[in-house]
């Protein structure tokens, strides 16, 4: 599998992100209001993180779920990416929505469910954006790997994994965090890998120890869940740290990276 260097995770014009550096991406499960995301935002951006993260379009199990604010969650992003210098991570569910992604988004994420959607994979392929791919809740390395490929041997060779729990026989959390794929990953492919503990977890209470275990075992960076008041979240709030919660991420962070794996 060819790349476009095993050294940057990700690279845009005005910015790159090395994986000494490690990518790290924060924010909402859903965009809910301009206030909501303005608060998460401004702790983003205070934190030193860069990437903004929030849910525009929500595939969602339950149809009765809040669905997202769709395109006025899109203008919010990035409103509230030029407000805090931010770069905006969101999921991408239908090929249709590319244009108004390409005008907006920094980072198209491909969500757990449509790993294996292998007629977007295809389409997305030829978007000239970095990509973020959630292993499938039941996925292989293998075949998030070769979910991977379609991206890759179609032309965009940034293509970030992310691993984000599989489902098991526990039930004491939502999913189950295999932290063995970041390294099995790492041996097997050039490609960065990142690790999100909120959806893996579904626990506030625990993503801090599992996010500080993933950058142990080499992640190349994380993606956590962040809301300025998770019991009032219209979408996973039991996963979501408060804003005291990801400074308090932050902080254990810095403290952990010295001892970390450069590479």
């Amino acid at each position: 599998m060819s790349v476009l260097t095993r050294d940057i995770i990700v690279q845009f014009p005005d910015l790159t992100v090395r994986r000494s550096d490690r990518l790290l991406i924060a924010g909402p499960c859903s965009v809910e209001s301009r206030d909501q995301l303005f608060r998460v935002a401004e702790s983003v951006r205070e934190s030193g993180f860069r990437f903004l993260r929030g849910g525009a379009f929500k595939p969602r199990t339950n149809p009765y779920s809040f669905q997202g604010l769709q395109e006025e969650g899109l203008k919010l992003l990035q409103a509230a990416a030029k407000e805090f210098d931010l770069k905006i991570v969101t999921e991408i569910v239908d090929a249709s929505h590319l244009p108004m992604f390409m005008d907006t988004v920094d980072i198209l994420q491909i969500g757990a469910r449509n790993m294996a959607n292998f007629h977007l994979l295809k389409q997305l392929a030829h978007a000239s954006k970095p990509i973020l791919l959630k292993r499938g809740f039941a996925a292989t390395i293998e075949e998030l790997l070769l979910a991977a490929e379609y991206l890759v041997s179609g032309g965009n060779q940034q293509v970030i994994l992310c691993e984000r729990g599989i489902r098991t026989f526990e039930t004491a959390t939502r999913a189950t965090l295999d932290l063995s794929s970041v390294p099995i990953v790492k041996k097997i492919s050039a490609l960065p890998i990142i690790v999100d503990p909120s959806h893996a977890t579904g626990r506030s209470d625990i993503v801090v120890p599992m996010a500080l275990a993933g950058l142990v075992a080499g992640a190349d960076g994380l993606m956590v869940e962040v809301h300025p008041n998770p019991p009032k979240a219209l979408c996973d709030g039991l996963q979501s740290l408060t804003l005291e919660g990801f400074r308090e991420l932050v902080a254990e962070i810095n403290r952990l990276k010295p001892y970390l794996i450069k590479k």
